[in-house]
């Protein structure tokens, strides 16, 4: 009992010490800007004094930028600075350090193309054909004489008697056609054989009428097709009308199968596809059937939708109610595939990061299709043999967010860029950005983007600030100078700030 404690006792403090070097792990990746290895306390109290700060601003409203240090007027915490290498190394992705990678078990993922086909593996069952059905009814009213040995069930062939009729009518016809025959008048003669073929008597029972010159009462019914006799409802010394059904007959030449397909996958389904179906009562043997019927209504509590294949039946093989497996092959597409962990999900929106190099990351929303195994099929937003991010992408998520980092936006797939629908509207091709002239005074310059100390501007609601602006044009860095006291205009262009137009005040 005591070495069961002790090693209770060590387990925990083991994972005790875990924790630590995990959260210390954490905490240097933060206090490093997730740019590098963590430093020593004196390192980078040293490195500060040195770093230039082009703002200040609230992690938790990372959009948000100040010209001086103080309390968030958002939350109650004080204002983070943001410096200059950090923003250059930074660009619109994020850095993490090795240590960091190796603390939180970083994993990546190659985004790989296959040609996937929408396969769809469903339990069927085996059904009697209903559009071979025949109903045999009396052609008159009479009464059944003798009823063949027939019962539910039996099986068939076609011509087989059924039962024995007596038809009064019939035979009062017959008399008429026989007298009508006697006056040798052809014409008469015509028009009392077409009656008797109205009356629902068949062309040789009418020969036989003309050849021997007697009525025939009594007429054996027989069956027209062969197959399986699913009702009979005559039974001897019943009295039938005209019209009564007799039996109703299943042929057997080909039988149906219905499969319920789960909804998520009865879309690529089409009339006319090839299937494979394999039943339990022939294992190893695979039989070939195509669909004929896709039902119009889905089950509303099993969300499936009913399909039905048909094959032939030869040799009465195959019976009502047998099990198996149907294999629906859809056509071979190409296909990016990701993780299904890599995944990061929102509910509006999808999330994968992308690996940009050694410790560089940067967040893309993604267009999902079906998924494959422990495999998301990608619709947008990715190419072949770029790297993302398969596991802790949770902790690089939220540090993301708090930086402001915002997700690249999914390129149309090339089916929407056929129908229009990757085009941007009108109103965003045509309409022009609102501009905003200002005052500020130059910091720093680089061809493609100008760090200024600007006044407020009350249209945006924005105090006077120091922050980064990107420029229009590569000409107007040639005339900015560091301190330069200057009147810039400028506009909102996606996410960025650019300056159109710069005039230099003079002092």
């Amino acid at each position: 009992m005591k070495n069961s404690g002790f090693k209770k006792t060590a387990v925990a403090v083991a994972l005790l010490c875990a924790g630590i070097a995990l959260g210390w792990g954490l905490a240097q990746w933060r206090i490093s800007g997730g740019t590098g290895a963590g430093v020593s306390t004196a390192e980078t109290g040293a490195a500060k004094t040195d770093r230039k700060v082009l703002y200040w601003y609230d992690p938790m409203v990372p959009t948000q930028k100040f010209d001086k240090p103080g309390k968030s007027p958002f939350m109650d915490m004080a204002l983070v600075p943001k410096y200059a290498e950090e923003d250059m190394q930074q660009g619109s992705g994020l850095n993490v350090s090795a240590q960091a990678v190796q603390a939180l078990g970083l994993r990546t993922a190659v985004v790989e193309q296959r040609d996937i086909g929408a396969d769809v593996d469903a339990l069927g069952t085996v059904q009697l054909n209903d559009r071979d059905v025949s109903i045999v009814q009396a052609r008159s009213a009479g009464f059944v004489e003798r009823v063949y040995a027939r019962a539910p069930g039996d099986v068939v062939a076609a011509g087989a008697p059924l039962a024995d009729l007596l038809l009064p009518e019939w035979v009062a016809a017959q008399r008429e056609f026989l007298a009508v025959r006697a006056l040798k008048d052809d014409t008469l003669t015509a028009a009392a054989r077409q009656r008797l073929a109205l009356l629902g008597m068949p062309a040789a029972l009418v020969a036989q009428v003309e050849r021997t010159g007697e009525p025939q009462g009594r007429y054996t019914v027989t069956f027209p097709l062969g197959g399986l006799v699913a009702e009979l409802m005559v039974r001897q010394g019943m009295t039938v009308s005209a019209g009564a059904s007799l039996v109703r007959v299943n042929g057997l030449a080909s039988v149906w199968i219905e499969a319920a397909v789960p909804e998520a996958q009865s879309g690529p389904l089409q009339l006319g596809q090839d299937a494979q179906v394999r039943l339990a009562a022939f294992p190893g043997e695979t039989i070939k059937a195509r669909v004929v019927s896709i039902l119009p209504e889905a089950n509303r509590d099993t969300r499936t939708v009913r399909v039905r294949l048909e094959l032939p039946n030869p040799g009465q093989r195959l019976k009502a109610g047998m099990s198996g497996q149907i294999l629906l092959a859809g056509r071979k597409q190409p296909a990016l595939l990701v993780p299904s962990e890599a995944v990061i999900r929102t509910g509006k929106r999808a999330l994968v990061y992308v690996v940009d190099g050694p410790g560089k990351y940067h967040p893309v929303q993604v267009q999902l299709g079906a998924e494959i195994d422990d495999r998301l099929v990608v619709q947008g937003g990715l190419i072949a043999g770029q790297q993302v991010v398969a596991s802790a992408q949770f902790l690089i998520d939220s540090e993301a967010s708090l930086r402001g980092i915002m997700p690249a936006q999914p390129q149309a797939s090339v089916a929407q860029a056929a129908n229009g629908q990757g085009s941007p509207a009108p109103e965003a091709t045509t309409s022009t950005p609102k501009t905003f002239t200002v005052r500020g005074v130059v910091d720093e310059v680089t061809p493609t983007e100008a760090t200024l100390t600007h006044d407020a501007v009350p249209e945006l609601k924005w105090p006077g600030m120091t922050m980064p602006f990107k420029l229009a044009t590569p000409e107007l860095a040639k005339s900015l100078k560091p301190e330069q006291q200057v009147q810039f205009t400028f506009q909102q262009q996606g996410k960025d700030f650019v300056i159109t137009a710069v005039e230099r005040i003079k002092p």
